[in-house]
């Protein structure tokens, strides 16, 4: 590929103690509690609106919140959490379900409410860091080309964006080189659910079928998630999978939006077709930020791995508790990895049981290498299959939060700087599960 130089004099936009790059669940946990413990803040977001995957991205429930005796996401997630069920933004049947208009304002005000510099459609797009210290981030916006300095910077891109661009060392799929698939989630209307209920459907019985007599899929993909209930006569898919995608490849990315449009009037004509309740159902739209479930995974201090998961490890500086399973989505539609992903999750035997949880160290946030780096959400330094686990929104928020406590305490802009039971003091102080 050639190459050009490029060379320019870009406005400074402001001077920061801690800047927050990405705004879902994370972010928005990361910016909030740096702002709430003094820090000088600013969060910029790519998109359109805060919150990610629950949003944008039309993931349809907060996933993994509660180890069925405590609610893990204490503090933020439990703030977002209460304020959308009183807010009638949980859906009608379940408090987990999400109704993502109504989580779009709940983040609006939440961070609003706080003096943060936040800006919307703000996208990342270069570094300049030296020496293992990160001096200035380099966005595009409407306003051209601006550069945001910082004493700590704190990555909840998803992707790892900011730590690769810096120069920090990541993985990425399994030790073969495969990635999770990606969903292009979507939302319904004039759904019947009444008639759903009552003739209690076996959703995936159905599908079979239609894989094996009906051909109403060009890719028989046995992994259905399914609709979620999030309104009256509504309902919010993550259903139908792109296989092999890798979220840092422009040409890749633009491959499956094409991919995962053209999966959505399948399932229609099948629900249609097929699925009581869904005889006159129409889809009414899809994601605007495609359902990312793995990317980089930036290497930390510490790499949280699947053994952690399994011997429900505990940590001296651990910032909070996670029990989600380990949730890697087939690699491919045969069959084979069906079974494999209903062994590895769904009957597996090592699944956190009622009480159980792993410890989540401070550590795998911090960025080897790197002085005022931190990482949060579905980025942190874990090895895969320990992503799959804790990629989900309520893990987020508990990395997220742990991070923006730890950027606001950071002297000199060090992010060891400090003893770590003041940093468990602290987020205890505002909510978080920590044994």
């Amino acid at each position: 590929m050639s190459q050009i130089s490029f060379s320019k004099s870009i406005p400074v936009a402001g001077e920061y103690d801690v800047l927050v790059a990405g705004g879902g669940p994370a972010g928005i946990a990361a910016a909030v509690t740096a702002a709430r413990s003094g820090a000088k803040v600013a969060l910029i977001e790519k998109t359109g609106c805060f919150g990610g995957m629950g949003t944008a991205g039309m993931v349809p429930a907060f996933t993994g919140i509660s180890d069925g005796e405590n609610f893990l996401a204490g503090g933020i997630g439990r703030e977002v959490f209460d304020k959308l069920h009183q807010a009638n933004g949980s859906g009608p049947d379940n408090p987990a379900i999400i109704r993502a208009e109504i989580l779009k304002r709940i983040y609006d005000e939440i961070i609003s409410a706080e003096k943060i510099d936040f800006s919307l459609e703000t996208v990342l797009t270069d570094v300049i860091a030296d020496g293992g210290n990160v001096s200035t981030v380099i966005t595009a916006s409407c306003n051209g080309l601006e550069a945001f300095k910082a004493a700590v910077f704190v990555d909840a891109t998803g992707d790892g964006t900011l730590s690769a661009m810096a120069g920090a060392e990541f993985g990425l799929g399994d030790e073969s080189g495969r990635i999770m698939p990606a969903t292009l989630c979507s939302l319904w209307n004039n759904v019947d659910w009444n008639e759903y209920w009552a003739k209690k459907v076996a959703i995936f019985d159905i599908l079979t079928r239609a894989f094996d007599e009906d051909h109403f899929f060009k890719v028989p993909d046995y992994h259905h998630t399914g609709m979620y209930r999030t309104g009256i006569a509504e309902a919010t898919a993550n259903m139908g999978h792109v296989f092999g995608l890798d979220s840092t490849d422009r040409k890749a990315m633009t491959d499956a939006w094409v991919t995962g449009r053209a999966l959505l009037p399948e399932f229609e004509e099948f629900y249609h077709a097929r699925v009581p309740g869904f005889q006159n159902a129409q889809l009414s739209s899809s994601g605007s930020l495609f359902g990312i479930r793995e990317s980089r995974r930036i290497v930390g201090d510490y790499v949280l791995n699947y053994n952690d998961y399994v011997n429900r490890s505990r940590f001296e500086d651990e910032i909070g508790h996670f029990s989600y399973g380990v949730d890697i989505h087939p690699y491919d539609a045969s069959p084979g990895e069906f079974q494999r992903f209903r062994r590895d999750f769904t009957n597996s035997p090592e699944r956190c049981k009622k009480g159980e949880s792993y410890g989540i160290p401070y550590r795998v946030l911090t960025v080897k290498g790197f002085r005022n780096l931190l990482t949060a959400g579905r980025c942190i330094s874990t090895d895969n299959r320990m992503e799959s686990s804790i990629r989900v929104m309520p893990g987020c928020f508990i990395t997220g939060q742990a991070a923006g406590m730890a950027a606001a305490m950071a002297q000199g802009g060090d992010v060891r700087s400090f003893p770590v039971c003041e940093l468990k003091d602290r987020l205890r102080k505002i909510g978080a599960y920590i044994k």
